[in-house]
């Protein structure tokens, strides 16, 4: 069987391919089909633009896909980025263009103050159905950059009873706790159930 992951994102991808291993599908990603361009994320809530993006690459595809939204949740800026996440510091920024955005904003807000969330909700579509599955962890944004691994916001995302952040975690410890890791987990009880 064959799945599309709706992403151009390479470390998102990597990440919901070590998620589905064993589940005996042949993964794909839009990289497989360049026809399909960037997919514009016009929706105001995570599961708006997850749907959007797996409604729309089923549709021309015809192939059961799996699409994703995350957000990183600042609670001293009222939720912000939010939805907004990968271009919170304009379109076609890098991850340190926006982490740098982020903590300039912060800049000199005490750590009790910078509480924050990241959410990711996962979407599957097929001809039978429509499938939502959601994931979070707290923590706190750290005041510096602090490790080399991860993406995006990792790098100051610090998750207080480990005491790192998830740019210091191994691949395999991010994906055991992080928000997408948990909706991926969640996915894959379902698809198990679906697929048989």
């Amino acid at each position: 069987m064959k799945i599309i992951l709706a992403t151009h994102n390479r470390d998102k991808e990597k990440e919901l391919q070590i998620s589905l291993k064993g589940m005996n599908i042949e993964v794909l990603s839009l990289f497989d089909f360049p026809e399909i361009g960037d997919i514009e994320e016009t929706g105001t809530t995570l599961l708006e633009n997850s749907l959007l993006k797996s409604r729309l690459v089923f549709r021309k595809t015809g192939i059961p896909t799996i699409a994703d939204d995350t957000g990183l949740e600042v609670d001293f800026l009222n939720g912000a980025p939010g939805v907004y996440s990968a271009r919170y510091a304009g379109n076609n920024v890098s991850y340190k263009d926006n982490v740098n955005k982020l903590l300039i904003e912060l800049n000199g807000i005490p750590s009790e103050k910078r509480t924050a969330r990241f959410r990711t909700v996962i979407t599957f579509v097929d001809e039978n159905q429509e499938l939502s599955t959601e994931g979070h962890i707290d923590g706190v944004i750290s005041e510096s950059i602090k490790g080399a691994g991860g993406f995006g916001y990792d790098p100051i995302f610090f998750v207080p009873h480990l005491g790192k952040t998830f740019a210091e975690l191994s691949s395999i410890e991010k994906n055991k706790i992080s928000h997408r890791g948990i909706a991926l987990q969640k996915l894959r009880k379902i698809l198990i159930n679906v697929l048989i």
